[in-house]
């Protein structure tokens, strides 16, 4: 696990770290190919995304649920990672470490058509600085939906409001980094103007890798009782409080859930999905989404996609999960 290395911001074409030229296909953008991956690149199973989606009869993969950042703020959230600290707690390789044209063109390779970059403050001051970051990616890279965020400050509806006028898709809220509340009185106005916008809002809400002071069902369900026509995704399917996160999506039809982490080996150890909830997984089918945390997680891309088949809720089901939903939520 070396330093990130520094890329070209803009550059996502070409080559790998060693030199290798990728071959251009039209499924998925760029199409890597065993020996034109960048040396070291392949993680076990990358060979197979592309068979699982072909097999189910979709044009790729959309993942609701990828980081894309400046890259000393994902220096530092590696950083992060390497040294196990406290909201991670154990060991967490990353296995897509790659400087950023490289870690697009994986992506890619994998037949994701559609993507986002994960954005948040954890502090007030931050939220505008990277949602221009944001944009400006966004306008570089067609392929990934424009991602803003926000953070309880004044001012926030204000920037915010730009943002939605600016064309943002998708917001990102991290309660748990962020360590605020998200019913805070400075955020009302901002849920209100998404809400009404009818963007969706990725939200980590849910106390895993390790509690918050403001994580968990009860936080959120507050912000849900006054803007019930919200279009929030609950990262992570609100591990570990999965039957709680469950409730709040049967009880509003705006709430949706992504799969992000969940059911992979690596998550089931210390917080396992429920058995018997596998049936209300199935019953909120057509809002379910595909999140992966690329390229921030410990295992190959291939294993969080077989990790919902082991669920053996069929085909159809993962048609939707692993791009229907999304298409339709987000307008793609």
């Amino acid at each position: 696990m070396g330093a990130a290395r520094r890329g070209r911001e803009g550059d996502d074409g070409g080559r790998g770290p060693c030199g290798e030229r990728y071959g251009r296909g039209t499924a998925g953008g760029v199409v890597l190919t065993a020996s034109e991956r960048p040396r070291g690149a392949a993680a076990e199973g990358d060979e197979r995304v592309g068979a699982f989606w072909r097999e189910l009869g979709l044009p790729g993969l959309i993942d609701v649920h990828t980081h894309f950042m400046p890259e000393r703020v994902m220096a530092k959230v590696w950083a992060y990672f390497d040294a196990a600290g406290p909201l991670v707690g154990r060991e967490w390789p990353i296995t897509y470490r790659y400087e950023e044209k490289d870690r697009l063109a994986v992506l890619r390779g994998f037949g994701v058509r559609a993507f986002t970059s994960m954005i948040y403050p954890h502090k007030a001051g931050m939220a505008r600085w990277l949602n221009g970051w944001a944009a400006d990616f966004a306008a570089r890279t067609p392929d990934c939906l424009r991602t803003a965020t926000f953070f309880p400050e004044d001012g926030a509806a204000a920037y915010v409001r730009d943002e939605l006028a600016g064309g943002a898709r998708i917001f990102k809220a991290h309660v748990q980094v962020g360590g605020y509340d998200p019913a805070d009185e400075r955020l009302d106005e901002v849920w209100g103007l998404i809400e009404d916008a009818g963007v969706p809002v990725v939200t980590h809400c849910g106390s895993g890798p390790a509690p918050g002071k403001h994580t968990g069902p009860e936080p959120i369900a507050r912000v849900l009782a006054r803007h019930p026509r919200l279009r929030l995704v609950v990262a992570h399917l609100g591990m570990p409080e999965y039957t709680d996160f469950l409730d709040l999506a049967e009880r509003y039809e705006h709430v949706h859930l992504d799969t992000t982490m969940t059911f992979t080996d690596f998550a089931e150890r210390t917080a396992p999905f429920p058995r018997q909830e596998r049936g209300r997984l199935a019953g909120l089918g057509d809002r379910i989404l595909f999140g992966s945390d690329f390229p921030n997680i410990p295992y190959g891309y291939a294993h969080a996609l077989e990790s919902l088949t082991r669920l053996e809720l069929g085909d159809d089901w993962l048609r939707g999960v692993c791009h229907g939903n999304a298409a339709r939520l987000l307008g793609r």
